[in-house]
């Protein structure tokens, strides 16, 4: 099989009546983007197919697309493909074990090798990048829907940073172009991901108020749980304020720590250059070299990450 297996993956898809696209739990745009538009894809090239979403609730990116209801029996002897999921621990719906074959596509580093079949391309911009990429290779074949051109190019515009990001490539620009020729508005799209809610934009507020930055440039900010219910916000609506911190001047590297129900913190880690994926992958967790998720049991141990990301930040600075 080839490395990326398109026609491969179309054949296999051609010989499964019901087909299961899960993302990961906690979906950004892209898991959406990709997941959502390979089902559309899907769904308008094989109309006689059961292709189904699963992955439970969104939260406020709804506007972009919702889950299906899935049941156990629907596993039985059919496809499972899992989009934008670096590891089996955060694919939403542990029942994406049931299935008679899973493929795994997606564009993070490939360090838990799961699936039948694995699609991965570690220099794509996003993982709707390469549903798009799957769409083109096999043209002759497959139907572009408008919905699924709307929620691939979203996935594209959520993980480039609305193209800003190093991930951003001249294939990526190409993609993004012909996606566009097809009949949504790009411009509606790009006004619903930037559109916060009012407590949000208050969240904001408090994090440019209270955000630490070192002298090296790496920036800090704690969200407990107390501070999240002083604003009413949910770990998933401060998906929105992760690149806030980048916007300044002087800061290099910065995390985001969010106290969760539990007691334990989810770490959102991002970098303007030091390669920060490996710090991540020592913390439970993991992602790209400049954008990656970990987590910590405790202060101490954010204490320790923002010790290994001042490492980084000092000897970059010093090269």
């Amino acid at each position: 099989m080839s490395l990326f297996p398109y026609k491969e993956i179309l054949e296999m898809i051609k010989k499964y009546d019901t087909i299961i696209v899960h993302r990961h739990m906690r979906p950004d745009p892209d898991a959406l983007g990709s997941q959502g538009g390979l089902v559309e894809i899907l769904k308008e090239s094989f109309p006689k197919k059961r292709i189904i979403k699963a992955g439970g609730p969104v939260g406020d990116l709804d506007f972009l697309i919702t889950m299906d209801e899935v049941n156990d029996d629907d596993y039985k002897g059919s496809l499972v493909i899992v989009t934008d999921t670096a590891n089996t621990p955060r694919i939403s719906d542990e029942r994406y074990k049931l299935g008679s074959m899973l493929i795994k596509i997606d564009h993070h580093p490939n360090d838990d090798i799961y699936g039948d079949v694995q699609l991965v391309n570690i220099n794509a911009s996003s993982c709707s990048e390469i549903i798009a990429d799957f769409y083109l290779a096999n043209q002759d074949e497959l139907t572009l829907p408008k919905e699924a051109a709307r929620l691939l190019y979203a996935g594209i515009v959520g993980d480039t940073g609305r193209f800003l990001y190093p991930s951003t490539t001249p294939h990526t620009m190409r993609i993004a172009a012909k996606l566009m020729e097809n009949d949504f508005i790009p411009n509606e799209v790009n006004n619903q991901m930037n559109v916060v809610s009012q407590k949000v934009a208050k969240l904001t507020g408090y994090i440019l108020q209270n955000l630490t930055i070192s002298e090296v440039g790496v920036a800090k900010i704690l969200l407990t749980q107390e501070i999240l219910n002083t604003f009413n916000v949910t770990d998933m609506e401060t998906s929105s304020i992760v690149s806030i911190p980048g916007t300044i001047d002087g800061v290099l590297v910065w995390g985001i720590f969010v106290e969760q129900t539990e007691g334990h913190f989810r770490c959102r880690l991002r970098s303007k250059g030091p390669i920060i994926n490996e710090v991540a992958k020592r913390h439970h967790g993991g992602g790209h070299p400049l954008a990656s998720g970990a987590n910590a049991r405790n202060k101490e141990e954010i204490d320790q990450i923002v010790e290994e990301l001042t490492d980084l930040a000092s000897k970059w600075l010093n090269e």
